[in-house]
Protein backbone atom coordinates (compact mmCIF):
# COMPACT_ATOMS: atom_id res chain seq x y z
CA UNK A 1 0.00 0.00 0.00
CA UNK A 2 1.39 3.35 -0.91
CA UNK A 3 0.44 5.99 2.00
CA UNK A 4 -0.44 9.34 0.43
CA UNK A 5 -1.68 12.63 1.56
CA UNK A 6 -4.99 11.66 1.88
CA UNK A 7 -4.48 8.36 4.10
CA UNK A 8 -2.59 11.42 6.68
CA UNK A 9 -6.11 13.63 6.39
CA UNK A 10 -8.18 10.47 6.94
CA UNK A 11 -5.69 9.19 10.14
CA UNK A 12 -6.03 12.72 11.73
CA UNK A 13 -9.71 11.98 11.69
CA UNK A 14 -10.09 8.85 12.61
CA UNK A 15 -7.37 9.72 15.60
CA UNK A 16 -9.13 13.20 16.64
CA UNK A 17 -10.27 12.94 20.38
CA UNK A 18 -8.22 10.01 21.14
CA UNK A 19 -4.28 11.93 20.88
CA UNK A 20 -3.26 15.50 22.27
CA UNK A 21 -3.04 17.88 19.57
CA UNK A 22 0.26 19.09 21.31
CA UNK A 23 0.74 22.77 21.60
CA UNK A 24 3.72 24.15 19.40
CA UNK A 25 4.74 27.07 21.04
CA UNK A 26 7.73 29.84 20.35
CA UNK A 27 10.55 28.85 22.78
CA UNK A 28 12.01 32.29 23.37
CA UNK A 29 15.18 30.79 25.26
CA UNK A 30 16.17 28.33 22.65
CA UNK A 31 15.43 30.81 19.58
CA UNK A 32 18.10 33.40 21.79
CA UNK A 33 20.39 30.43 22.24
CA UNK A 34 20.06 29.61 18.25
CA UNK A 35 19.75 32.89 16.63
CA UNK A 36 16.62 30.87 14.80
CA UNK A 37 12.96 31.35 15.44
CA UNK A 38 12.28 27.96 17.57
CA UNK A 39 9.00 26.39 17.96
CA UNK A 40 8.94 23.50 19.93
CA UNK A 41 6.05 20.76 18.99
CA UNK A 42 5.96 18.86 22.53
CA UNK A 43 4.81 15.39 21.59
CA UNK A 44 6.31 14.37 24.88
CA UNK A 45 2.75 15.61 26.01
CA UNK A 46 0.83 12.56 24.86
CA UNK A 47 -0.39 9.78 27.55
CA UNK A 48 2.15 7.40 26.92
CA UNK A 49 4.94 10.37 25.97
CA UNK A 50 6.01 9.96 22.65
CA UNK A 51 4.23 10.88 19.01
CA UNK A 52 4.03 6.98 18.71
CA UNK A 53 0.21 6.82 19.67
CA UNK A 54 -0.81 9.21 16.66
CA UNK A 55 0.42 5.86 14.19
CA UNK A 56 -0.76 3.45 16.87
CA UNK A 57 -4.10 4.40 17.19
CA UNK A 58 -4.77 4.97 13.57
CA UNK A 59 -3.56 1.49 13.16
CA UNK A 60 -5.50 -0.13 15.72
CA UNK A 61 -8.39 1.50 14.49
CA UNK A 62 -8.34 0.08 10.70
CA UNK A 63 -8.39 -3.77 12.35
CA UNK A 64 -10.71 -6.18 11.60
CA UNK A 65 -13.08 -7.41 14.06
CA UNK A 66 -11.19 -10.93 13.84
CA UNK A 67 -7.13 -9.15 14.37
CA UNK A 68 -8.75 -7.54 17.47
CA UNK A 69 -9.26 -10.38 18.94
CA UNK A 70 -6.68 -12.27 18.43
CA UNK A 71 -4.35 -9.45 19.63
CA UNK A 72 -1.43 -7.79 17.76
CA UNK A 73 2.55 -7.82 18.53
CA UNK A 74 5.49 -5.54 17.93
CA UNK A 75 8.78 -5.05 18.96
CA UNK A 76 9.94 -1.94 20.16
CA UNK A 77 12.80 -0.15 21.95
CA UNK A 78 9.41 1.59 23.96
CA UNK A 79 7.20 4.34 22.91
CA UNK A 80 5.74 2.37 20.26
CA UNK A 81 4.89 -0.29 22.51
CA UNK A 82 3.74 2.35 24.83
CA UNK A 83 1.62 3.43 22.27
CA UNK A 84 0.29 0.09 21.42
CA UNK A 85 -0.68 -0.65 24.72
CA UNK A 86 -2.62 2.64 25.44
CA UNK A 87 -4.51 2.45 22.86
CA UNK A 88 -4.86 -1.38 23.24
CA UNK A 89 -6.30 -0.89 26.29
CA UNK A 90 -8.79 1.98 25.70
CA UNK A 91 -10.05 -0.51 22.33
CA UNK A 92 -10.03 -3.71 24.17
CA UNK A 93 -7.41 -5.18 22.08
CA UNK A 94 -4.60 -8.30 23.17
CA UNK A 95 -0.85 -6.25 23.03
CA UNK A 96 1.92 -8.14 23.49
CA UNK A 97 5.84 -6.12 22.94
CA UNK A 98 9.18 -7.64 22.22
CA UNK A 99 11.39 -5.30 23.74
CA UNK A 100 15.61 -5.52 23.58
CA UNK A 101 16.86 -6.27 26.33
CA UNK A 102 18.53 -2.97 27.05
CA UNK A 103 15.29 -1.14 26.53
CA UNK A 104 14.76 1.99 29.20
CA UNK A 105 13.18 0.35 32.51
CA UNK A 106 10.72 3.09 32.81
CA UNK A 107 9.51 1.84 29.19
CA UNK A 108 9.31 -2.24 30.29
CA UNK A 109 7.02 -1.04 33.49
CA UNK A 110 5.17 1.33 31.89
CA UNK A 111 4.18 -0.76 29.10
CA UNK A 112 2.98 -3.73 31.78
CA UNK A 113 1.15 -1.29 33.54
CA UNK A 114 -1.32 -0.57 30.63
CA UNK A 115 -2.07 -4.70 30.32
CA UNK A 116 0.68 -5.64 27.82
CA UNK A 117 2.72 -8.50 27.62
CA UNK A 118 6.25 -7.78 27.30
CA UNK A 119 8.75 -9.89 26.39
CA UNK A 120 12.37 -8.88 26.73
CA UNK A 121 14.60 -10.72 23.90
CA UNK A 122 17.52 -9.60 21.56
CA UNK A 123 20.39 -6.90 21.93
CA UNK A 124 18.56 -4.56 19.20
CA UNK A 125 15.45 -4.08 17.64
CA UNK A 126 16.39 -6.17 14.99
CA UNK A 127 16.81 -9.39 17.49
CA UNK A 128 13.64 -8.39 19.02
CA UNK A 129 12.06 -8.17 15.81
CA UNK A 130 13.03 -11.84 14.66
CA UNK A 131 11.86 -12.84 18.02
CA UNK A 132 8.59 -11.25 17.48
CA UNK A 133 8.17 -12.85 14.00
CA UNK A 134 8.37 -16.21 15.58
CA UNK A 135 5.60 -15.31 18.27
CA UNK A 136 3.30 -14.38 14.81
CA UNK A 137 4.11 -18.02 13.64
CA UNK A 138 3.10 -19.56 16.75
CA UNK A 139 0.25 -17.39 18.16
CA UNK A 140 -1.28 -15.63 14.84
CA UNK A 141 -1.08 -12.51 16.03
CA UNK A 142 -1.14 -9.49 13.83
CA UNK A 143 2.14 -7.74 13.38
CA UNK A 144 2.41 -3.84 13.67
CA UNK A 145 5.78 -2.11 12.68
CA UNK A 146 6.34 0.54 14.75
CA UNK A 147 7.67 2.67 11.38
CA UNK A 148 6.93 0.92 8.32
CA UNK A 149 3.05 0.01 8.71
CA UNK A 150 1.61 2.12 6.10
CA UNK A 151 -1.25 2.73 9.03
CA UNK A 152 1.73 4.10 11.08
CA UNK A 153 3.22 6.01 8.47
CA UNK A 154 -0.13 7.73 7.57
CA UNK A 155 -0.49 8.38 11.62
CA UNK A 156 2.54 9.90 12.53
CA UNK A 157 1.68 12.31 9.53
CA UNK A 158 -1.28 13.86 11.22
CA UNK A 159 2.09 15.72 13.00
CA UNK A 160 3.01 17.44 9.88
CA UNK A 161 -0.80 18.53 9.49
CA UNK A 162 -0.79 20.37 12.77
CA UNK A 163 2.66 21.98 12.63
CA UNK A 164 1.37 23.80 9.25
CA UNK A 165 -1.34 24.78 10.96
CA UNK A 166 0.39 25.75 14.36
CA UNK A 167 2.92 27.88 12.84
CA UNK A 168 2.00 29.25 9.19
CA UNK A 169 4.97 30.65 8.51
CA UNK A 170 7.58 27.53 8.89
CA UNK A 171 10.87 27.62 7.19
CA UNK A 172 12.50 24.62 7.86
CA UNK A 173 11.12 20.93 9.97
CA UNK A 174 14.38 18.84 11.82
CA UNK A 175 13.22 15.74 12.59
CA UNK A 176 14.65 12.96 14.18
CA UNK A 177 15.18 9.79 12.38
CA UNK A 178 14.98 6.07 13.49
CA UNK A 179 13.13 3.71 11.30
CA UNK A 180 11.97 6.43 9.26
CA UNK A 181 8.63 6.71 9.46
CA UNK A 182 8.42 9.48 11.13
CA UNK A 183 9.95 11.66 8.98
CA UNK A 184 8.52 10.03 6.14
CA UNK A 185 4.48 10.96 7.26
CA UNK A 186 5.69 14.78 8.33
CA UNK A 187 8.12 15.25 4.91
CA UNK A 188 4.78 13.80 3.07
CA UNK A 189 1.93 16.06 5.03
CA UNK A 190 4.68 19.13 4.70
CA UNK A 191 5.62 18.82 1.43
CA UNK A 192 1.38 18.29 0.55
CA UNK A 193 0.39 21.44 2.32
CA UNK A 194 3.86 23.71 1.87
CA UNK A 195 6.45 22.60 -0.91
CA UNK A 196 8.49 25.46 0.36
CA UNK A 197 9.53 23.93 3.74
CA UNK A 198 12.54 22.25 3.73
CA UNK A 199 12.61 18.86 5.63
CA UNK A 200 15.90 18.57 7.71
CA UNK A 201 16.84 14.90 8.88
CA UNK A 202 18.99 13.97 11.92
CA UNK A 203 20.41 10.62 13.35
CA UNK A 204 22.99 9.88 15.97
CA UNK A 205 26.37 9.17 14.69
CA UNK A 206 25.86 5.78 16.27
CA UNK A 207 22.68 4.98 14.71
CA UNK A 208 23.14 6.09 10.81
CA UNK A 209 20.84 3.70 9.19
CA UNK A 210 18.81 6.66 6.90
CA UNK A 211 22.38 7.55 6.26
CA UNK A 212 23.60 4.35 4.81
CA UNK A 213 20.26 4.04 3.04
CA UNK A 214 20.42 6.94 1.60
CA UNK A 215 24.16 6.48 0.12
CA UNK A 216 22.83 2.41 -0.76
CA UNK A 217 20.05 3.32 -2.51
CA UNK A 218 18.08 0.99 0.03
CA UNK A 219 17.29 0.39 3.10
CA UNK A 220 20.48 -1.99 4.38
CA UNK A 221 21.74 -3.02 8.07
CA UNK A 222 23.95 -0.95 9.91
CA UNK A 223 26.01 -1.87 12.69
CA UNK A 224 25.01 0.23 15.50
CA UNK A 225 26.43 1.50 18.57
CA UNK A 226 25.39 2.73 22.00
CA UNK A 227 23.71 5.67 21.55
CA UNK A 228 21.90 8.33 24.36
CA UNK A 229 18.85 8.56 21.62
CA UNK A 230 17.92 4.89 22.38
CA UNK A 231 14.90 5.94 20.11
CA UNK A 232 16.15 6.14 16.94
CA UNK A 233 18.49 3.00 17.53
CA UNK A 234 17.46 0.75 14.34
CA UNK A 235 19.42 -1.25 12.26
CA UNK A 236 17.79 -0.62 8.87
CA UNK A 237 15.01 1.85 7.90
CA UNK A 238 11.94 0.48 6.71
CA UNK A 239 11.43 0.25 3.10
CA UNK A 240 7.54 1.63 2.62
CA UNK A 241 9.40 4.85 4.74
CA UNK A 242 12.51 4.80 2.97
CA UNK A 243 10.57 5.37 -0.37
CA UNK A 244 8.64 8.08 0.57
CA UNK A 245 11.39 10.23 2.70
CA UNK A 246 14.23 9.56 0.17
CA UNK A 247 12.74 11.91 -2.45
CA UNK A 248 11.28 14.25 0.11
CA UNK A 249 13.54 14.62 2.90
CA UNK A 250 16.16 17.58 1.68
CA UNK A 251 19.23 16.17 3.82
CA UNK A 252 20.45 14.67 7.13
CA UNK A 253 22.74 15.49 9.53
CA UNK A 254 24.31 13.36 12.47
CA UNK A 255 25.16 14.48 15.86
CA UNK A 256 27.41 13.24 18.64
CA UNK A 257 26.27 11.92 21.84
CA UNK A 258 27.98 15.01 23.61
CA UNK A 259 25.29 17.19 21.11
CA UNK A 260 23.03 14.86 22.20
CA UNK A 261 23.44 15.03 26.00
CA UNK A 262 23.76 18.70 26.02
CA UNK A 263 20.43 19.56 24.18
CA UNK A 264 18.95 17.39 27.11
CA UNK A 265 20.67 19.67 29.58
CA UNK A 266 19.20 22.99 27.71
CA UNK A 267 15.77 21.46 27.22
CA UNK A 268 15.93 20.67 30.85
CA UNK A 269 16.91 24.09 31.47
CA UNK A 270 15.20 26.47 29.17
CA UNK A 271 12.18 24.96 28.60
CA UNK A 272 11.84 22.97 31.64
CA UNK A 273 10.89 20.20 29.80
CA UNK A 274 12.03 16.56 30.46
CA UNK A 275 13.25 15.11 27.08
CA UNK A 276 14.97 12.02 25.72
CA UNK A 277 17.74 11.33 23.26
CA UNK A 278 15.92 10.90 20.32
CA UNK A 279 13.94 13.91 21.11
CA UNK A 280 16.43 16.32 22.15
CA UNK A 281 18.50 15.58 18.32
CA UNK A 282 16.61 18.56 16.53
CA UNK A 283 17.57 20.85 19.22
CA UNK A 284 21.23 19.29 19.33
CA UNK A 285 21.94 20.33 15.48
CA UNK A 286 20.61 23.80 16.24
CA UNK A 287 23.15 24.17 18.79
CA UNK A 288 25.71 22.07 17.03
CA UNK A 289 25.89 25.20 14.90
CA UNK A 290 25.24 22.36 12.10
CA UNK A 291 22.32 24.88 10.07
CA UNK A 292 23.80 28.28 10.35
CA UNK A 293 21.63 29.16 7.25
CA UNK A 294 18.61 28.63 9.18
CA UNK A 295 19.78 32.12 11.08
CA UNK A 296 16.45 34.07 11.15
CA UNK A 297 14.47 31.42 9.92
CA UNK A 298 11.33 29.90 11.49
CA UNK A 299 12.10 26.25 12.44
CA UNK A 300 9.90 23.73 13.95
CA UNK A 301 11.26 20.93 16.18
CA UNK A 302 9.23 17.97 16.64
CA UNK A 303 9.90 16.86 20.72
CA UNK A 304 9.07 13.67 19.61
CA UNK A 305 9.53 11.83 23.06
CA UNK A 306 9.89 12.09 27.02
CA UNK A 307 10.31 9.31 28.10
CA UNK A 308 13.96 8.36 29.86
CA UNK A 309 15.00 6.80 32.90
CA UNK A 310 15.68 9.03 35.72
CA UNK A 311 18.94 7.00 36.41
CA UNK A 312 19.88 7.98 32.57
CA UNK A 313 18.56 11.64 33.01
CA UNK A 314 20.86 12.43 36.02
CA UNK A 315 24.09 10.54 34.44
CA UNK A 316 23.08 12.24 31.09
CA UNK A 317 23.00 15.62 32.57
CA UNK A 318 26.65 15.23 34.42
CA UNK A 319 28.12 14.24 30.60
CA UNK A 320 25.83 17.66 29.30
CA UNK A 321 27.56 19.75 32.02
CA UNK A 322 30.73 18.51 31.28
CA UNK A 323 29.86 19.46 27.08
CA UNK A 324 28.99 22.99 28.71
CA UNK A 325 32.32 23.31 30.16
CA UNK A 326 30.79 23.42 33.39
CA UNK A 327 32.34 20.20 35.46
CA UNK A 328 36.25 19.89 35.23
CA UNK A 329 37.74 17.18 36.00
CA UNK A 330 41.98 17.15 36.64
CA UNK A 331 44.49 15.76 38.88
CA UNK A 332 47.08 18.11 40.44
CA UNK A 333 50.39 16.91 42.55
CA UNK A 334 50.44 19.12 45.77
CA UNK A 335 52.60 18.66 48.98
CA UNK A 336 51.54 16.23 51.37
CA UNK A 337 52.60 18.40 54.08
CA UNK A 338 50.13 20.00 56.48
CA UNK A 339 48.40 22.60 54.31
CA UNK A 340 48.85 21.37 50.73
CA UNK A 341 44.96 20.30 50.38
CA UNK A 342 44.16 23.63 51.79
CA UNK A 343 46.44 25.83 49.35
CA UNK A 344 45.05 24.29 46.45
CA UNK A 345 41.48 24.53 47.60
CA UNK A 346 41.81 27.96 48.32
CA UNK A 347 43.22 28.48 44.79
CA UNK A 348 40.04 26.92 43.53
CA UNK A 349 37.89 29.05 45.55
CA UNK A 350 39.26 31.93 44.82
CA UNK A 351 38.81 31.65 40.68
CA UNK A 352 35.09 31.16 41.49
CA UNK A 353 35.00 27.61 40.96
CA UNK A 354 33.25 24.75 43.44
CA UNK A 355 34.88 21.95 44.99
CA UNK A 356 32.76 19.03 43.68
CA UNK A 357 34.68 15.60 44.61
CA UNK A 358 38.76 15.45 45.86
CA UNK A 359 40.48 12.16 46.24
CA UNK A 360 43.92 11.63 47.58
CA UNK A 361 46.33 9.16 45.75
CA UNK A 362 49.15 8.46 47.72
CA UNK A 363 50.35 5.08 46.22
CA UNK A 364 50.93 5.96 42.39
CA UNK A 365 52.86 9.03 43.01
CA UNK A 366 56.64 7.60 43.17
CA UNK A 367 58.68 10.36 41.98
CA UNK A 368 58.48 12.46 45.36
CA UNK A 369 57.56 10.37 49.06
CA UNK A 370 56.17 14.32 49.96
CA UNK A 371 54.08 14.54 47.02
CA UNK A 372 50.83 13.12 46.43
CA UNK A 373 48.48 13.24 43.69
CA UNK A 374 44.49 14.81 44.29
CA UNK A 375 41.67 14.26 41.53
CA UNK A 376 39.19 16.63 41.72
CA UNK A 377 35.58 17.79 39.93
CA UNK A 378 34.61 20.92 40.31
CA UNK A 379 32.09 23.11 39.14
CA UNK A 380 32.52 26.17 36.43
CA UNK A 381 30.83 28.76 34.41
CA UNK A 382 32.48 27.65 31.39
CA UNK A 383 35.12 26.70 28.99
CA UNK A 384 37.13 30.08 29.56
CA UNK A 385 36.40 29.80 33.41
CA UNK A 386 38.37 26.06 32.79
CA UNK A 387 41.05 27.92 30.96
CA UNK A 388 41.34 30.40 33.59
CA UNK A 389 41.23 28.06 36.33
CA UNK A 390 44.18 25.94 34.85
CA UNK A 391 46.05 28.57 34.00
CA UNK A 392 46.46 29.74 37.83
CA UNK A 393 47.13 26.39 39.02
CA UNK A 394 50.04 26.49 36.56
CA UNK A 395 51.13 29.73 37.63
CA UNK A 396 50.89 28.83 41.26
CA UNK A 397 53.43 25.86 40.33
CA UNK A 398 51.21 22.83 40.21
CA UNK A 399 51.51 20.18 37.61
CA UNK A 400 48.00 19.24 36.84
CA UNK A 401 46.74 16.72 34.08
CA UNK A 402 42.87 16.44 32.84
CA UNK A 403 43.65 12.62 31.51
CA UNK A 404 45.53 11.49 34.29
CA UNK A 405 48.21 11.57 36.55
CA UNK A 406 50.43 14.64 36.37
CA UNK A 407 53.39 14.37 34.96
Amino acid sequence: MTVTFQHIQEAAERIAGHVVQSPCPRSIPLSEATGMKIFCKLEYLQRTGSFKERGARNALSLLTASQRKTGVIAASAGNHALGLAYHGQLLGIPVTVVMPRFAPLTKVTNCRRLGATVVLEGSDIGEARAAADEIVREKGLTYVNGFDDPAIIAGQGTLGLEIAAQVPDVDAVIVPIGGAGLIAGIALALKALKPHVEIIGVEPEHAASFIAAMAAGRPVRYELKPTLADGLSVPKVGENAFQIARSLVDRTLLVSEQQIALAILRLLELEKAVVEGAGASPLAVCLAGLVPELEGKTVVLPLCGGNIDTPILGRVLERGLVSDGRLFRFTARISDRPGGLARIAGLIAETGASIIEVAHDRAFCIDDINTVNVHCIVETRDAEHIAALSQRLKAEGFLINTNGAPS
